[in-house]
């Protein structure tokens, strides 16, 4: 129950009434005056759909099928690691390296934000990572957390369907422009193709004020930060049994009103940012910072880098292959694109020409052309009553290829999703680098590729589909 310290509450209730009525006039100017992200959208669009995709690799189901099916599947138990806290230290080293290239673009947006506590935003997240500030009633999966990334989602979508109509209507307005150099006379061609440029024009109209467009950036920056800060907190608490030196972050049971729903967390940091004014605890130095497994280390949030910086220190993960590994010889792409040119050709039912032939073979190392051969050249002497041990060879090849072949498809994959260069709106998980072919042993890829190859060799020659000539 609330009671009442005076007796004289009306006046209290009646200048309260004012000063909401007050405050409500401020905050709708403030809304009119707020900066909008125009072009800025796109960009965070893109950041939007990572934070999202990140948000979704940490799911309940994503970690479940993380432990019991990707790192002990047969192809990363044979050719990378048996070792659990191994396989889960690359995981959690690239998911978080993902949130730190994220939370580089939140912390730079911010720096143009109003809000003070978005204006200082990688103190913010430096702080957090070195687990010195509380968070309160702040949970994965909680449904406050999922509206905010259902938010998220559907300004990315509408994001998206505006960066397709701009392209549309640039397009048509070359068109328009075109047709009017060449002076000709308004037909029905012309007012039908007018009609749907005026169409075009009000659909990107419509698009600009649901997308991001229009949004305030401080409301867009700040629901990424909360997001950025909660994701991190999933991070430490499904990975810290396994790696124990990430920070333990606590969630304080802090007693709030339903009334306060979203202003829990950020009232709690703007109250630290007045406790540690703009500066991080001098006896901690973020740069320093580093948990350590198996022999791999990762660099912590280093506040005074510049995004560049942040970004090659944070690619710890991907150098971190040994010479031994395909990734450390810089072959792990090239060997994926002969597995899948192998694939191809096992599941074709056409004769193979000699151009292809060829071509597959000089795909290979010297290395790798001297195993095969060697191992050609022994089945070249079989007789032909040995051609019943095709359909032999073939199972061998099916079964090495069902383990081989996914690690090259997630190969191409982690490079298409990380590395093509042109604007992407996907928020579906990403691919682990340890699903690919990076961190696999050279030698025993090397060798399980020979055998996919000489076996498939014999099951072409005998079916009289010969992969290799005479000469190879």
């Amino acid at each position: 129950m609330v009671g009442f310290k005076h007796k004289n509450w009306l006046p209290d209730i009646a200048s309260s009434k004012i000063d909401h009525h007050a405050r409500r006039r401020c905050t709708d100017e403030s809304k009119k005056k707020a900066p909008r992200l125009r072009i800025l959208a796109f960009e965070t669009a893109k950041s939007m759909s990572r934070l999202i995709s990140l948000y979704k690799s940490i799911s309940d189901d994503e970690i479940s099928r993380l432990k019991n099916r990707v790192i002990k599947s047969k192809g990363i138990s044979y050719l990378t690691s048996t070792d659990e806290a191994f396989l889960l230290n690359l995981a959690c080293g690239e998911r978080t390296e993902d949130l730190d290239r994220a939370a580089a673009v939140v912390a730079r947006l911010g720096k143009n934000c109003g809000d003070p506590w978005l204006n200082q935003f990688d103190l913010v997240y430096a702080d957090l990572k070195l687990g010195v500030m509380d968070f309160g009633k702040l949970e994965y999966g909680s449904r406050n957390s999922e509206k905010r990334v259902h938010k998220m989602e559907k300004l990315v979508s509408t994001t998206s369907s505006l960066h397709a109509a701009l392209a549309a209507l640039a397009e048509m307005e070359v068109a328009e422009r075109k047709m009017k150099r060449r002076n000709k006379e308004l037909d029905a061609n012309s007012n039908l193709f007018n009609q749907k440029l005026e169409i075009q024009r009000r659909d990107v109209k419509y698009l600009k004020e649901t997308s991001l467009w229009r949004k305030s950036r401080d409301k867009c920056v700040g629901i990424m930060a909360t997001i950025v800060i909660i994701v991190y907190i999933r991070i430490c608490s499904v990975f810290k049994p396994y790696i124990t030196i990430l920070p333990a972050i606590s969630l304080l049971s802090v007693a709030c009103l339903q009334q306060q729903r979203d202003l829990d967390l950020i009232q709690k940091i703007k109250q630290q940012m007045v406790e540690h004014p703009g500066h991080v605890n001098t006896e901690f130095k973020p740069n320093k910072i580093r948990f350590r497994k198996s022999g791999i280390f990762f660099n912590d949030w280093d506040t005074f880098d510049t995004e560049r910086e942040k970004i090659t220190k944070n690619n710890r993960v991907f150098h971190s292959a040994g010479a031994s590994t395909l990734g450390g010889a810089g072959l792990a792409l090239h060997y994926a694109n002969v597995i899948l040119l192998v694939k191809k050709y096992l599941d074709t039912s056409c004769a193979i020409g000699r151009d292809e032939r060829e071509a597959l073979y000089q795909m290979l190392p010297e290395n790798l052309k001297v195993s095969v051969r060697a191992k050609l050249s022994k089945l070249m002497r079989c007789s032909e009553e040995d051609a019943f041990l095709a359909e032999g060879w073939r199972a061998a090849t099916v079964e090495i290829m069902g383990w081989l072949g996914p690690l090259a498809e997630d190969t191409v994959k982690w490079q298409m999703e990380r590395h093509v260069d042109k604007l992407k709106f996907d928020t579906k998980p990403c691919v682990l680098l340890l699903q690919t072919l990076h961190f696999c042993d050279k030698e025993k890829t090397e060798a399980a590729i020979a055998e996919v190859l000489v076996a498939l060799s014999c099951v072409y020659r005998f079916e009289n589909r010969g992969v290799y000539g005479e000469s190879e």
